[in-house]
């Protein structure tokens, strides 16, 4: 009678139940992604609501604009005014080779307006204003403020994160402008007077290649990011694990995912500005 051959398995011990441990927290971490993303729509819904529900008090709004605004202006200030020229620095070389210096303000111009100067100055205020709303906010869960709020029957997400919520939307494009500014001072100051460039064609340069929907595109952009900032730093804030262990997680999650965020608006926003561009203004499709 004949026998069927014994099949050897090549498979290391214990392979199937690796794999099945690793789809399983693989699986486990996209559903508490997903968990995650469904909380903070619905913390935002909730902001929302209140914002059409109420107006906030003018004594919770000011501290908070004074907070995300004033002081953030010297580091803003001095990162755009850096930003410019260090672009005069770094492009200048290139620029020189094809003898092309005069452009040095288009090229510094533009990359300012549209990127640069968004996307730097929100990340600086997603470092300083991100981070301390997210550890105020959860030092005050820690210590049962919030909920201490609540008994009182106030509600914490109408005089906690709204006033916040509003003084980031509408102060960082504001700090935006203040960085593109300094930004296109600095560049043309270093350009002019340390470069040695000529100041009628660097601006003539300047004026014909930036226009005004190039500033409207950063400007756009900003009010995003500052969302973006204020939705991530108060959720996380509200949501903080207990001790101090757990407010310095807060504060650094805070930054982490506000910066990865702005990175994303930021590549999906110029690419749907730049299509709007190109349908209302077809002609100028080489300028983009």
């Amino acid at each position: 009678m004949a026998t069927r051959p014994a099949t050897h398995d090549s498979r290391p011990p214990g392979f199937l139940e690796a794999a099945a441990n690793w789809i399983a927290g693989l699986g486990g971490l996209v559903m508490n992604w997903v968990i995650a993303v469904e909380d903070v729509i619905e913390f935002f819904l909730r902001m929302v609501g209140w914002i059409f529900r109420r107006r906030p008090r003018a004594d919770t709004l000011l501290p908070n604009f004074y907070q995300v605004g004033v002081l953030s202006l010297p580091v803003v200030a001095l990162t755009g005014t850096f930003i410019g020229m260090v672009l005069a620095v770094q492009s200048h070389a290139q620029f020189r080779q094809l003898n092309m210096e005069t452009r040095l303000g288009a090229v510094i111009n533009m990359s300012l307006v549209r990127e640069l100067g968004p996307v730097l100055a929100a990340t600086m205020l997603a470092g300083r204003v991100g981070s301390a709303m997210a550890a105020e906010l959860g030092t005050m869960r820690v210590t049962e403020q919030i909920d201490a709020l609540s008994c009182m029957g106030a509600n914490p997400i109408y005089y906690l994160v709204v006033p916040r919520f509003i003084a980031c939307l509408v102060l960082i494009p504001c700090l935006t402008i203040m960085a593109d500014f300094m930004g296109v001072a600095g560049g043309y100051f270093y350009s002019i007077y340390v470069l040695d460039i000529d100041r009628v064609h660097y601006l003539e340069n300047s004026r014909n290649f930036v226009g005004t929907y190039d500033l409207f595109a950063g400007v756009f952009k900003s009010l995003f990011f500052g969302a973006a900032i204020a939705v991530v730093s108060c959720y996380r804030g509200f949501h903080c694990d207990p001790g101090a262990e757990g407010v310095g997680r807060a504060a650094t999650s805070a930054f982490v995912i506000s910066f990865v965020l702005i990175l994303m608006l930021d590549f999906f926003l110029g690419i749907m500005l730049d299509n709007v561009y190109l349908m209302f203004w077809p002609e100028g499709q080489s300028l983009l």
